[in-house]
């Protein structure tokens, strides 16, 4: 039997309200046992604690506070990164702003001289050019340039690519427009 067992089985016949721990130590009572028992009620004793730290107590994994255990290794930042962006659902923004941003890898620097892409909706990436002339060579580049995104930024989901040339102002619709041939000499 260990000193604890003997006091526990010293203390089972003593044991009395809190106030009555006070009372013990001056009728004959030694004082290490009212504090043995004052701390085995607050500390100790399973049935007094809170359901709380019941919990966290069952709760707790064999080992997560050891210093080399599972799960304590230190991650990269941009692994961290990365996975917060895939549980956050933001992998595809990303990639698509990424490949905004990178346009002048994807089609060479002069290319992109001529060229900026202007959004992307719904799968749908439109691309603004100086001249028709390079819109027109761009279309013609449209499967190497769509292989090459699709390689580059899967997550970016493009489907399809729009290359627009410059707009020249229209008289033929408008809040102002007149019904006739319109503007001949009078423009450039």
């Amino acid at each position: 039997m260990t000193r604890d067992d003997a006091l526990d089985e010293r203390v089972d016949g003593e044991r009395g309200d809190s106030d009555g721990d006070d009372r013990a130590v001056g009728s004959g009572r030694d004082e290490h046992v009212a504090v043995y028992l004052r701390f085995r009620q607050i500390f100790g004793d399973p049935a007094t604690r809170s359901a709380t730290a019941r919990k966290r107590k069952k709760n707790k994994r064999e080992g997560a506070s050891v210093p080399f255990g599972d799960g304590r290794d230190p991650h990269g930042i941009g692994d961290v990164i990365d996975g917060l962006a895939s549980k956050m659902g933001w992998t595809s923004p990303l990639a698509r702003s990424d490949l905004l941003a990178s346009w002048p890898g994807i089609v060479g620097t002069e290319t992109a001289e001529h060229s900026t892409p202007a959004g992307i909706v719904e799968g749908l990436l439109t691309v603004k050019c100086d001249s028709t002339a390079w819109a027109t060579q761009l279309r013609l580049m449209r499967s190497q340039i769509t292989t090459t995104i699709a390689a580059k930024f899967p997550d970016a989901g493009i489907d399809s690519i729009r290359f627009e040339g410059p707009n020249a102002p229209s008289w033929k619709r408008g809040p102002r427009s007149i019904p006739g041939r319109g503007p001949r000499d009078t423009y450039g």
